[in-house]
């Protein structure tokens, strides 16, 4: 359980300062303009959220524009402490990605890009971990003396 719980919440492995300094930048900058630029405003969804979220399709759609306003919200602030990292990236990844594919797909790149960004970033983090300067790297670090 312990290896398991290290790969989902791991840090990532030990690298140079200068990229764990620039892990950390990407956290803070990426992390906190999705909590507060994007999701702030989400939570708790409002009438016309959810109606765009029905009218994308989704059942339960008040259901899916909670997940996606705390993945946003909730998932940008984890990831700027850098807790709960990849399972936050996996997260905004999806909902991402259906801004993108979904709510966006007829529109313009333009419109498209920032979508982009988020989910390259998304699966980036998801895919290096936070890094050493990270509350994953701390738990980490105590679960594997254990």
């Amino acid at each position: 359980m312990t290896k398991i719980l290290l790969k989902i919440l791991g840090a990532g492995p030990q690298r140079d300062l200068l990229t764990d300094a620039s892990l950390l930048m990407t956290r803070l900058v990426f992390g906190l303009s999705m909590a507060l630029a994007h999701g702030q405003g989400k939570v708790p969804p409002s009438d016309g959220f959810v109606g765009a979220v029905e009218g994308m399709g989704f059942p339960a759609p008040a259901f899916f524009a909670w997940a996606a306003g705390l993945s946003e919200y909730a998932g940008g602030i984890l990831i700027a402490l850098g807790l709960m990292t990849r399972v936050s990236g996996f997260f905004l990844l999806q909902t991402m990605l259906v801004a993108v594919f979904v709510m966006h797909l007829d529109d313009p790149f333009k419109k498209m890009e920032m979508g982009l960004l988020y989910a390259t970033v998304s699966l980036m983090l998801m895919a290096t971990g936070a890094g050493r300067f990270s509350l994953d790297r701390l738990i980490g670090d105590r679960l594997s003396k254990s």
